[in-house]
């Protein structure tokens, strides 16, 4: 066997592993399919954005065999009914494994729960992604209902009455920039409200994309109270800050990329655990939407094909962190916090490849990356599920 397998705490299917047996060359080498537990594949009602079909392809480029995919769609899945178009789409065109998530809130509007009970066994979990549940009193309701069919809130932390129309990070570059800043404390103030309910309430919680310091030490010291909490964050949290932006459509996603010192709480909070997992928030845009400048570009970047190269390029090659530790937060952490099958498929890489980032050889419709243009090292050679291969880079056949 020439290559070399990666897979902390999992036994890759012996089935997966006969595929690659005579497919691949020496030096390559083998991990366990990523898991992302923030995709946004856009289907139904945005499918000039994406597609289930073409989001999963994405996802297989990238080395993903699972993706949860997000319900700020149209209709919302807030009923079986309308969840049913969704679970349909994903039977008929997914290439790999997608599990959805229920709303919160009808339309995702915070004025009624959602029926959450109807949704429950077809759904991963719950959230109203791209908005912040505003009141208390609705979150306490939908922990608690969260907490019967014992299942997950995955909240959306944002404070609308703290936005104030601002387009990017209240810091540095907004300040020398002349745009209205979007303060921290419209992420971690909610983070500090959920995590006194669940604690109270004792439902499962899981915390969105966080991207400032004070969340992740909120989320540190409720882990140390014992209270039931995880969180993700995102490539370009770890390996960015406002001051790398240009104003460009390309670095706006919400929540915004904050400080340096943000970034540095991030990476810390990812080594001693407090950040438990990394997930894209893979959210396609047209090219259209995405060419008004950081003021007024829609709020959102693709991220499936770039995780793995940039993670790797950024914090493994430079010594910050063991490439098992990385593959541990891509796999394991959100499979088993999620209930997701630990075994499920493979992905074949290419260690020594390096190149730049080009948004036009991307399978996702998206084309808007921070990461435009950055040399990296890592191509995704092979992905194979259920024994079958769902990507192939024809270079290596």
């Amino acid at each position: 066997m020439g290559y070399k397998i990666i897979s902390p705490d999992i036994e890759l299917n012996s089935a997966d592993l006969a595929v690659i047996e005579s497919l691949i060359s020496d030096g390559l080498t083998v991990f366990p399919g990523f898991a992302d537990v923030h995709v946004h594949l856009r289907e139904p009602g945005f499918f000039y954005k994406e597609t289930i079909k073409t989001g999963t392809m994405s996802a297989a480029r990238g080395g993903y065999t699972h993706v949860l995919s997000m319900p700020n769609l149209n209709p919302t899945p807030d009923s079986i009914e309308n969840l049913r178009l969704q679970l349909n789409a994903i039977e008929k065109d997914a290439v790999i494994n997608v599990t959805p998530f229920g709303t919160i809130t009808v339309g995702e509007k915070g004025e009624a729960l959602a029926d959450m009970a109807g949704m429950a066994k077809d759904v991963c979990g719950f959230s109203d992604d791209g908005r912040g549940v505003q009141s208390p009193e609705m979150m306490i309701n939908a922990m608690k209902e969260a907490k019967r069919l014992d299942k997950i809130i995955s909240a959306h932390c944002e404070d609308n009455s703290l936005l104030h129309g601002g387009c990017i990070h209240d810091g540095e570059f907004a300040a020398k920039n002349g745009l209205p800043g979007i303060r921290s404390e419209s992420e971690w103030g909610p983070i500090k409200r959920d995590v006194e309910l669940a604690n109270e309430i004792g439902c499962k919680y899981h915390v969105c994309h966080v991207s400032t310091k004070e969340s992740v030490e909120i989320i540190r010291q409720a882990k140390a109270r014992g209270v039931d909490i995880t969180c993700e964050t995102g490539p370009h949290y770890l390996t960015l800050c406002d001051m790398d932006m240009k104003d460009e459509g390309r670095f706006k996603m919400n929540p915004p990329l904050r400080s340096a010192e943000d970034r540095d709480a991030l990476v810390k909070g990812l080594l001693d655990g407090t950040v438990d997992m990394v997930a894209t928030d893979h959210a396609p845009h047209s090219a259209e939407e995405k060419s008004k400048g950081l003021r007024n570009s829609l709020m959102g970047v693709v991220g499936l094909e770039t995780a793995f190269p940039v993670l790797y390029t950024e914090l493994v090659k430079t010594g910050i962190i063991s490439l098992e530790e990385l593959i541990r937060t891509l796999t394991v952490n959100p499979r088993k916090r999620f209930g997701l099958p630990l075994s499920e498929g493979l992905s074949v890489w290419d260690l020594n490849a390096e190149y730049d980032i080009d948004p036009e050889e991307f399978v996702t419709m998206g084309r808007s990356t921070p990461f435009e243009g950055k040399h990296v090292f890592g191509r995704c050679v092979m992905t194979v599920l259920d024994g079958k291969i769902v990507w192939r880079d024809e270079k290596y056949a």
